[in-house]
């Protein structure tokens, strides 16, 4: 899913100081950070506070895809087709965020000013929509039962519990030597074991954990290569194929792989073939991931300013998709699971998260998804200095 989320640098080269002081880059850097100073080849617009409107794209376009899949999944039963096509954005939409969350992660070194941010960009906004979320579901799922548990992620929230994890770590993870066999390591083995337990959903975080040390190691040519009109037009076969796969395995597949909140025994299969099956899907997320950041537009559109609104998008649109289903809209309303009934959902859902990333509504939850907070912290001697 962010998505769903602040200032970060070409590694290994100093530190990127645009975004780290900018308060309204702090919502983005949540769900896949807004970038500065990584001008596409192929940009020539001018961007607006040093942002490259090609990450804003993809977040956008990552944001929509997530909405819609999650508003596909209440009525999508009845069609094959929607189930394969739902398979196939489930399989890269998350993988392709956090690669790009990681990859505006790289400058990430424990210092005051970041971990601030850290507290205040991710920290807080998972606090008050976990909370917001378990109300939610206490009164409009008329569940009074529900828990309000920090530990326990509901729904979409376990993004933010798994960004703050994985940004924490990502000092050691620039440290070490072979840091992508490491992460495939303990990916691997989180799905191998079935008691890892359900504490911040950490079977999920530590098997997406690979895309994230992906994007840490990755360098801004290698997305300039991603987006060569040849790599372009590969993607074209490579979608198709897909399409085709997810069409036939689509009966007999279990969404449940897709979710990686599980282990392989979970889903009743022995660790060996279920293990093959873990690789297989890394690979699949991994070239799908590819063909999605290959297709995304690199010059300025409509949509691009909608990508620093990412975070209330990924956060709000939970509640509207959540509301239609515990209010029995999805169930009353059978021909939203025909052809038709799936375009008008396709619809809904990205006309609803496009507002939802909206400034409005990023103004508006300013002061929870990118507050100052000033009052909270001590000036460490850095900033200190400069005024002495």
């Amino acid at each position: 899913m962010f998505h769903a989320a602040h200032g970060y640098e070409r590694a290994p080269a100093p530190e990127v100081k645009g975004p780290e002081t900018t308060p309204t880059n702090r919502a983005a850097t949540a769900l896949a950070p807004a970038p500065s100073g990584l001008k596409s080849a192929s940009s020539t617009a001018p961007e607006a506070a040093g942002r490259d409107s090609y990450f804003d794209n993809a977040k956008y376009l990552a944001i929509v895809l997530v909405a819609v899949a999650h508003a596909w999944e209440p009525v999508m039963d009845g069609s094959r087709a929607a189930r394969a096509l739902y398979m196939v954005i489930y399989t890269f939409h998350m993988p392709a965020f956090i690669i790009v969350s990681g990859y505006f992660s790289r400058s990430y070194q424990g210092k005051p000013h970041q971990l601030r941010r850290l507290l205040t960009g991710i920290a807080l906004p998972y606090v008050v929509f976990e909370v917001a979320y378990s109300l939610f579901v206490r009164y409009a799922n008329d569940d009074p039962s529900h828990p309000i548990s920090l530990l326990d992620p509901f729904y979409l929230t376990w993004f933010l519990a798994a960004l703050f994890i994985w940004r924490l770590t990502t000092p050691l993870w620039r440290m070490v030597r072979w840091p992508m066999s490491i992460a495939l390591a303990i990916g691997a083995l989180a799905a191998l074991t079935p008691d890892i337990g359900a504490d911040l959903n950490l079977a999920r975080v530590l098997q997406f954990l690979p895309f994230f040390v992906l994007g840490l190691c990755l360098k801004p040519e290698h997305f300039q290569l991603l987006r060569r009109r040849q790599v372009r037009l590969l993607t074209v076969p490579v979608i198709a194929g897909a399409l085709l796969f997810a069409y036939w395995v689509a009966p007999r597949a279990s969404l449940s792989w897709f979710y990686r909140s599980g282990s392989v025994q979970e889903r009743g299969w022995p660790w060996y073939s279920g293990l093959v099956v873990v690789i297989a899907l890394f690979g699949c997320a991994l070239v799908l991931s590819a063909a999605f950041l290959a297709l995304v537009p690199g010059r300025r559109a409509w949509f691009t300013a909608l990508g620093a609104g990412t975070i209330c998008g990924y956060l709000l649109h939970g509640f509207v998709i959540k509301a239609g289903d515990y209010w029995g809209v999805f169930e009353s309303q059978a021909w939203l699971g025909g052809p038709l009934g799936l375009v008008v959902v396709t619809l809904c859902a990205g006309g609803m998260v496009t507002l939802l990333c909206s400034p409005p509504v990023r103004r508006v939850l300013r002061f929870v998804t990118e507050p100052e907070m000033k009052w909270a912290f001590r000036q460490d001697s850095a900033e200190l200095g400069p005024r002495r």
